[in-house]
């Protein structure tokens, strides 16, 4: 059984390829389960078989303690912690090949709080798993956002030290030759500096450059690979991407 935590910005489109990505995965015979782990969600595109929502409610929080929405969130996601046990438990019985984590919408509460490492590390502790980290393309389309998002997706990586999937997302919004500039940025860090230095000034250009200076000194890559849940496009390499560091290139089925 392998896990997959689906993490980024609000908006990125988490749940849509959540839901369109476990899809594709069952059309290619895999057994798929879906675990929601946003407790204040309202409505999901996809049926999941593991719902936080069946152990927390945000309402009885917010009556029982007089938080407000944000404050009954932030306790909810710390809340998690303590159900940890029983959610691996239920996910277990499913005896599923692959397990989607769909992560809050907004993102601190489950990369931020000290209970997302905890919850990442004890949740079906002994099997394998990974971190999908969706760049938002309509976002990362100056270099500017681009880079406070390689920025995020570096301090994701640095709080779980997992392996490390990264997507740019919705990639059906933008023309190809825009998704092409994004993705060249992510395999070339000399044309991303080229960007910084040509779109950006001041501060901005500054700060830019030197974020991913230091980013690259780590050693760290974050090859993007383009994405869209509407359309299925780059379905086929994320999922190489993902066996690749899950199953060393072999298939999820045992």
């Amino acid at each position: 059984m392998f896990t997959i935590f689906m993490i980024g910005t609000a908006g990125s489109g988490k749940s849509m390829l959540t839901a369109s990505f476990s899809e594709w995965l069952r059309m290619a015979k895999q057994d798929v389960a879906i675990l929601n782990l946003d407790p204040g969600v309202l409505t999901l595109p996809y049926t999941a078989d593991v719902d936080i929502r069946d152990y927390i409610d945000i309402g009885s929080l917010m009556e029982q303690y007089g938080l407000g929405p944000n404050g009954a969130l932030v306790m909810a996601a710390d809340l998690i912690a303590d159900e940890i046990e029983k959610i691996s438990s239920e996910i277990e019985d499913l005896k599923s090949d692959i397990v989607i984590v769909d992560t809050p919408g907004q993102m601190e509460l489950f990369a931020f709080r000290a209970s997302g490492p905890f919850i990442a590390n004890e949740l079906l502790h002994d099997h394998p798993k990974a971190i999908v980290y969706l760049f938002d393309s309509a976002f990362c389309v100056n270099p500017l956002n681009y880079v406070s998002n390689l920025f995020l997706s570096a301090a994701v990586y640095n709080r779980f030290l997992l392996p490390q999937v990264h997507l740019l997302s919705k990639c059906d919004l933008l023309p190809k030759e825009e998704i092409d500039k994004i993705v060249d940025w992510s395999a070339n860090p000399a044309e991303l500096e080229n960007a910084i230095e040509q779109k950006l000034d001041g501060t901005k250009r500054l700060l830019s450059r030197n974020m991913m200076r230091a980013i690259h000194q780590l050693g760290l890559k974050f090859l993007l690979v383009p994405i869209s849940a509407k359309t299925n496009d780059g379905m086929v390499n994320f999922n190489i991407a993902l066996e690749r560091i899950l199953v060393g290139g072999d298939k999820y089925t045992y």
